[in-house]
């Protein structure tokens, strides 16, 4: 069963890194009281708890004092490995011992928030603890009655909390989220006598928020249905308030989707755009480029028209005249079903043989690479020279008389 007890913080400090060291004392011998309902036994009103100093002192339950997390108020569930870094503030910084009734605790807060809230009066600790509750009635060694006691008192944390009143009841509020708190200041306990228990016997304690307070017996089933009643409007509450989050996410995520879907389609036309305008810039020719072009339209005109002068090449292609050029010089066959490479290829050889004959002397064109007679076509100038010598040298007449 999971149970906390309340202290002051005292003794605090500050060290060279900003940290707060404290001191305190937890978890004292003797009896308190706890409300019936929070023990297991709605049918009591107040029950009589007493811890005996062989468990408070016990080496086990010290020991797990040590290390053991601060936390700013009691958390709802247990601190564990899984979720310490979001719960704890600091730790008991070495081992619990033992000062007169009380566990003495030093502690080390490290959180900046949680040392703030402690310097600004936030100075109550409320250890949460585990034990098992053994049931049976008994009289403490200081003659006070009880109903049942603690044993294998084990440590899970310390809350730094807020004190929910002042004067001899001191229930810490967010206490009965972790465990049950005692319902009134035990210094001073008297042993309860008949005449206290027939008093209590008309009323009942029972939670409120952050506090215990008795109540009429008869009063008790309104206020329990109230109770659940509120919780069932509370849950209603943050269930719709967590679809009416969800659904605007989702509406959220949405609207980013297609937001993001109109910015890509508005990049994709910016770089067609882009394209459009570089395809352009390339296009674009400056001075000394265009002379050239000029030039070599000038050139290609000229080799056409003395290829084949009647060729027409205005308002033509280059590709154009080329190919206009070879049918005029060769006719319609030579081109037909003809690749470009291979009209380009003609046209060129059109132009050179062009080049070489235009202007040049006859003879000269005929003997360049040597003349070759009608009977032996293999023998060249330089054959038929050599040959003439031998002939004149043996007496021969090479001329012939008609």
């Amino acid at each position: 069963m999971q149970f906390t007890d309340t202290v002051a913080v005292s003794g605090t400090r500050r060290t060279a890194d900003g940290y707060l060291v404290a001191e305190a004392r937890s978890v004292r011998t003797g009896i308190q009281l706890y409300a019936g309902n929070e023990v297991g036994k709605p049918e009591m009103s107040t029950v009589r708890v007493y811890r005996p100093a062989d468990q408070v002192f016990a080496a086990d339950s010290l020991q797990s004092f040590t290390h053991a997390p601060v936390t700013m108020d009691h958390p709802a569930e247990a601190v564990t490995a899984d979720n310490w870094k979001q719960l704890a503030v600091g730790e008991v910084s070495t081992a619990a011992k033992k000062d007169g009734e009380w566990v003495h605790l030093p502690l080390i807060l490290k959180d900046a928030a949680a040392i703030q809230a402690v310097e600004s009066g936030k100075r109550e600790l409320s250890a949460g603890y585990s034990c098992e509750l053994v049931w049976g009635d008994g009289v403490a060694p200081n003659g006070q009655a009880y109903d049942a006691q603690q044993s294998n008192i084990k440590i899970n944390h310390l809350a730094v909390v807020d004190k929910a009143r002042a004067g001899s009841k001191a229930r810490i509020g967010d206490g009965v989220a972790w465990g049950a708190s005692p319902i009134e200041d035990q210094s001073g306990l008297a042993p309860i006598t008949k005449e206290k228990d027939a008093m209590s016997d008309a009323l009942k304690t029972v939670v409120l928020g952050d506090k215990a307070v008795q109540v009429a017996v008869s009063d008790v089933a309104a206020i329990e249905a109230y109770k659940v009643d509120a919780a069932k409007r509370l849950a209603d509450a943050e269930a719709a308030h967590a679809a009416k989050l969800a659904d605007a996410e989702k509406a959220h995520a949405i609207a980013l989707d297609a937001n993001d879907k109109a910015l890509a389609a508005k990049d994709a036309d910016l770089a067609k755009k882009d394209a459009e305008i570089d395809a352009l810039k390339s296009r674009i020719v400056d001075g000394a480029a265009l002379d050239a072009l000029v030039a070599a339209r000038a050139d290609l005109v000229a080799t056409a028209k003395a290829i084949a002068s009647d060729v027409k090449t205005e308002g033509l292609t280059d590709a154009d005249i080329r190919k206009a050029t070879v049918v005029a010089k060769l006719g319609e066959a030579a081109v037909k079903d003809k690749a470009q490479a291979y009209i380009d290829a003609r046209f060129d050889i059109l132009a050179e043989v062009t080049t070489t004959t235009v202007g040049a002397d006859p003879f000269a064109t005929v003997v360049k690479d040597g003349v070759v007679s009608a009977g032996d076509a293999d023998r060249t100038v330089t054959d038929a020279y050599t040959q003439m010598i031998a002939d004149m040298k043996a007496g021969k007449s090479t001329a012939t008389v008609n």
